[in-house]
């Protein structure tokens, strides 16, 4: 007997699960290291925007959609992480829990769920906090190593707010760097930021672990560093006391959160590899732009989500060569 069947006849040991279980795994050296910097408050806003989308997830699809509830699916465990990942630990809690609202309800529900939304749901969720609470948003609890009391701390600005402030009264990089967490400060993690921005060496160590099962490839994460890394090249060498180093604008602000773990969310980038190096392309020059030229000191989340919505045409344009023949 023959067994015809639709595509996909190759299958692997690759799950939703396995997937979301390895990036939430890959998320816990950057997690402790914001333990270290932030203490306790890293802790509660990690634990609201987990416990609030996975239950934002449960009562929508169990009560307002009626259809079968996914939320041990582990994608509404990952959405939480990335969404406190990219607000400070001095946010209220109100506000984690509605940007998890919006996150799940908005962003991903409203769409059909996973695998249905055009848009990265933590993303989402973050922007909206953004510009509705831009000053919460941007409060900046300055790290206190090793402090895990609940005391307030002091705030200061980011070194990407630091630089764009600076520079907007005239000042030349060169001084203001003298002001801005140095190298290796910005590698390691002690730095003003939100909690997905603390330290870039935690960043790649989950990436690597990501690399090795295979959840995600090279092409988008290099081509978005790459392309920051030559636009900003070019500026820095044209008026370096004008422009921070490409080493600067590699290290600081979300740029490696967002090239390794949102960017190259499967359901809201490009298939192909091309398309996947198009995205990254674009997701670096829409940062560079906004960065350098725009109202805000960063331009990561922007930019990842604008790309998300020219994915349908790069997927339209970058279609893979067909196998075998078409009968007509």
């Amino acid at each position: 007997m023959l067994t015809v069947s639709p595509s996909p006849h190759v299958h692997g040991d690759f799950s939703t699960q396995r997937i979301m279980l390895d990036v939430a795994i890959a998320l816990m050296p950057a997690f402790l290291v914001s333990i270290l910097y932030f203490g306790m408050g890293a802790i509660k806003v990690t634990f609201i925007a987990v416990v609030a989308c996975m239950l934002f997830e449960y009562l929508i699809q169990k009560f307002l959609l009626k259809v079968p509830v996914t939320v041990t699916d582990g994608s509404a465990l990952v959405s939480g992480i990335l969404l406190a990942f990219n607000v400070p630990s001095s946010i209220p809690t109100w506000m984690v829990v509605l940007g998890a609202l919006v996150t799940i309800g908005v962003a991903k529900m409203s769409f059909g769920g996973l695998g249905k939304n055009p848009f990265n749901p933590a993303l989402v969720g973050r922007v909206f906090l953004l510009i509705s609470f831009p000053v919460d948003m941007t409060n900046w609890p300055r790290p206190r190593l090793m402090d895990f009391s609940f005391a307030d701390a002091v705030s200061g600005a980011t070194a990407l707010g630091k630089l764009k402030e600076g520079l907007m009264m005239g000042e030349t990089v060169d001084k203001l760097m003298v002001d801005i967490p140095g190298y290796l400060d910005l590698f390691i993690g002690n730095v003003n930021g939100s909690l997905g921005e603390m330290s870039a060496m935690a960043l790649l160590i989950g990436a690597v672990y990501l690399l090795m099962r295979r959840v995600i490839s090279l092409y988008i994460p290099l081509s978005f560093i790459l392309s920051v890394v030559i636009l900003t090249g070019i500026f820095w060498l044209y008026n370096p006391s004008r422009y921070a180093d490409p080493l600067f604008h590699i290290l600081s602000g979300g740029l490696m959160l967002g090239a390794w773990f949102m960017a190259t969310d499967m359901v809201t980038s490009p298939m192909s590899k091309m398309g996947m190096m198009i995205f990254g392309i674009g997701c670096g020059l829409i940062t560079v732009l906004i960065r350098l030229f725009g109202a805000y000191p960063e331009g990561v989340s922007f930019a990842i989500l604008i790309m998300n919505a020219v994915v349908p045409l790069i997927n339209r344009s970058c279609k893979p060569k067909r196998f075998g023949e078409i009968l007509k």
